[in-house]
Formats: structure tokens, sequence, C-alpha cells
């Protein structure tokens, strides 16, 4: 046994998922088998996704449906569920359940942690696993590949050091969206740090056929971007406060006054707006360009995250909405029952 497969045996994983059927069964088959312990935590699935995943060797927790459902609470009920049932495991991947872990991912993410003892989170990079079935998971694809190197904060999937999610007490259960930024926030403001490597990590299928789930899963992010500021924005970080203000901006004032100018202005305001978009959609492609994203990628991402302002403009408004009436959101759901 080499030493790569000597220190696998102190490595962890805790996958989530809500009716994720084969996406699941394959998630859990390359993770069972090749690390110490798999934990699966089941929000509340309606298909046969805990039978399946006790049938693949998975260790089961299945969430209490009287508490609202988060990925983050699911995630800190498995971290909590490894340490109850091997507590000497010092790594652990973290892995949403519609993902598959790519070949040699987990040797390459817990050798870089133990070579830096600062290092609390490791990401690598996250593929859409048919970019080709629709614009969104096109979208998707140029969405999970962000800059090599330090990082602010990862995704869903990385491996993560057990010691630095104990420090900051693991994620925020009551965050909808938006808890894996919370976390590295967290970690990075007690000095750990966040690195993506550039390696190949997963294989996401996101299955987003249709223009009200890429619409929906945009609002879930307006409010993340919204709680996340109200959160945090105070910090010397400001974080989220820039790209919240930007969705008030753009995903709200803007339209709203270019409408309610329109008969003042004899449709002058519309005009003036929608250049705004433009020269916004322009600087967008333009970052994306010298981030070595070909044209087409670079103009298809600019026009979407243009589009993007709208649905999170909304996002914003309801958590404030929410917020302000003394209620908490539910799921913000865009997938498809698995199959």
């Amino acid at each position: 046994m080499n030493e790569e497969s000597k220190t696998m045996t102190r490595v962890g994983v805790v996958a989530i998922g809500r009716n994720e059927g084969e996406r699941l069964r394959r998630c859990l088959a390359s993770l069972v088998g090749r690390v110490a312990r798999v934990v699966y935590v089941d929000s509340g699935s309606t298909d046969d996704s805990v039978a399946l995943a006790r049938a693949q060797g998975a260790d089961v927790v299945c969430l209490d449906q009287n508490l609202s459902f988060t990925a983050a609470r699911a995630r800190n009920a498995g971290i909590a569920r490894l340490r109850q049932v091997a507590p000497d495991l010092d790594l652990i991947q973290l892995v949403d359940g519609d993902c598959e872990i790519v070949a040699g991912w987990l040797e390459v993410a817990q050798s870089t942690l133990r070579r830096d003892p600062k290092l609390a989170v490791v990401c690598g990079r996250r593929r859409e696993r048919h970019p080709e079935a629709s614009v969104y998971n096109r979208l998707c694809d140029l969405e999970w590949n962000t800059p090599i190197g330090s990082a602010d904060s990862c995704g869903g999937d990385a491996m993560m050091r057990a010691e630095a999610l104990r420090e900051v007490n693991g994620y925020q259960d009551d965050l909808i969206a938006g808890e894996e930024p919370d976390l590295c926030l967290r970690l990075r403001q007690r000095g750990w740090k966040i690195l993506r490597v550039d390696a190949e990590m997963t294989l996401h299928d996101a299955d987003m056929m249709r223009f009200d789930q890429w619409w929906q899963r945009s609002v879930r992010a307006g409010f993340a971007f919204a709680e996340g500021a109200a959160r945090h924005g105070h910090e010397p970080e400001r974080h989220w406060v820039r790209a919240a203000r930007s969705n008030w901006f753009w995903g709200v004032g803007a339209p709203t006054a270019a409408v309610g100018m329109a008969l003042p202005t004899l449709g002058m305001s519309l005009g003036l707006v929608g250049g705004g978009y433009f020269l916004l959609g322009r600087r967008i492609l333009r970052t994306m360009r010298q981030r070595g994203f070909s044209r087409d990628d670079a103009a298809l991402y600019a026009r979407y995250t243009v589009l993007s302002k709208l649905p999170q403009g909304w996002g914003q408004i309801r958590y404030w909405a929410l917020r302000l009436g003394g209620r908490r959101a539910g799921l913000i759901e865009y997938k498809r029952v698995g199959s």
C-alpha cells in the first residue's frame, strides 16, 4: 500500500441530496470503497434515494422533516455523523448528490491539504456532464470555470480540513443558499486559506432544460447575495455588498425607472437603460475574454449575466420581504426529480 492509499483511510465523505435518483447512484459509486467512510444525508426525498444509498453501502442520515431543509443543515448533519462514527478522520470531502467525483481527485485534494497546514479548503474543476444538452447547462459549465489559485470561496464540492470546520462551527444551518461563501469567509477571518487547484474534480448534472429553471436558480442566487450582504456587509471584506448593489440597480431600479418614465420621455428612458445594459454586457464580455474564454462562450455568459440581474433583483426583494415580515424562506429549487 503506497502512502497516498494509507492517508486515504483518514478521509471521509459527506454527500447530500434530495430526489437525485440516477445522479445519486453515480455519485456514490464514485466514492464508496475509496475512502474510510461515506455518509449520505437525505433531505426528504420522495424517490428511492434512501434505499439506493443504503444498498450502495453509504451510512444514511435522514433529516427531520419537521425542520426546514437546507444544504447547510444537511452538510452539518453529515459532518456530525462522521465525527460520531469515525472521530479520527481529519479530512472531509463534501459533495452534492448530483455530482460524480472524478478518478484521481481525492488523492490530489488530500495531498494538497497535507502539504499546507494552513489550507482549510481545496477545490478543483467542476464540469457540467452535458453542457451540449441546453444553453442553461452550458452556462453552468462556464460558471464553474473559476480562476486557479488562492480563492475567496469554494462551491458545494470541496475537500476540507475537519479541524478548520470545527473551529468555525461548520455551516450556518439557516442559509438556504450561499452557504459555502459564508463558511469560507469565516474561515479566512480565522487565518485559514482556500485554494482552487488545476485538477478535474467533479461532473455535475444540472439537468436544466427550461428557462424557468434557470430563472429560479437565478432568483436563489439573488436571495443569497442579499442575505450574505446583510449578514457580513458591515465587516471589512464587505461580503457581497457590491453584487447586491449591482442587482438592486440593474435588476430593480433601472427597469422600474425605465418603464415608469417611458411615457413622459416618449420612450427615451427605455433606450437609455437598454444602452446601459448593452455597456454592462460589453464589460462582462471583455472580462471573460481576458480570462481566456472563447468569444462565443464569453458572449453567451455576458448576455445571461445581464439578464440574470432581473431574477436576482427579485430574489433580493424576496429576501427582504421575508426578513421584514419575520418569516423564513423555504428551499428555492430548480431541479427535476431524478430518474
